[in-house]
């Protein structure tokens, strides 16, 4: 939808997440954090082209610019990057399979090798930003970000994401980001991953016909 942007509801109660993630960090991190983003967006938009574009078309068409238009890209980003997140993510164990399973055995060999991947890419990612499990081009690959910069941005498809800036686990796991990387990505939401794999190839044989 267009703006005026609202906070998007999270998809599981706050506490839903024990012990990965405590109710205490997600209140913080959605309420706080999240909440601003959005209420800073919608400031910095009012009055602009921008305010009656869709969310992801503020974010690919502010990317790499500068004065007031990089302060909309990172709120805007912000805003998709953590809704994105929070459906990265299921309190509910969901199960690898079909052609995401397929996919990541060709791109990976394996889920524990993506995995070691996706766990490598937070570990290295200097200071805020983000890992991310994508498709592009036909072929899964894992990508790190800074900041609030996402792949989607350049057109790419994400499939999931990790927040490893540290106000997504500092109160849980203080400065152990290896750790608490450990923890969520046990919690990684398959279902979310493999309808985000599914709409990129609905898109593909649209764009054939």
């Amino acid at each position: 939808m267009a703006g005026p942007f609202t906070l998007a509801p999270l998809p599981y109660e706050e506490g839903a997440l024990e012990p990965t993630i405590s109710g205490k960090t997600i209140g913080f991190h959605y309420n706080k954090h999240h909440k601003t983003y959005v209420e800073t967006l919608n400031k910095l938009v009012k009055g602009t082209r921008y305010a009656d574009m869709k969310l992801e078309e503020v974010v690919r068409s502010t990317v790499d610019r500068t004065g007031d238009e990089q302060k909309i890209f990172n709120n805007a980003a912000q805003v998709w990057n953590h809704d994105f997140y929070w459906r990265s993510l299921s309190p509910k164990q969901t199960l690898l399979g079909g052609k995401l399973e397929q996919a990541i055995k060709r791109d990976f060999g394996g889920v524990e090798t993506m995995l070691e991947k996706m766990t490598e890419a937070g570990e290295e990612q200097f200071g805020s930003g983000w890992a991310w499990l994508v498709s592009k081009d036909g072929k899964l690959s894992i990508e790190k970000t800074a900041n609030a910069m996402n792949p989607m941005a350049l057109g790419i498809n994400c499939l999931l994401a990790v927040d490893v800036w540290e106000h997504a686990y500092y109160l849980d796991y203080q400065n152990e980001r290896p750790k608490y990387l450990e923890a969520v990505l046990k919690v990684l939401n398959w279902d979310f991953a493999g309808e985000n794999l599914d709409q990129e190839g609905h898109a593909v044989r649209a764009a054939a016909e």
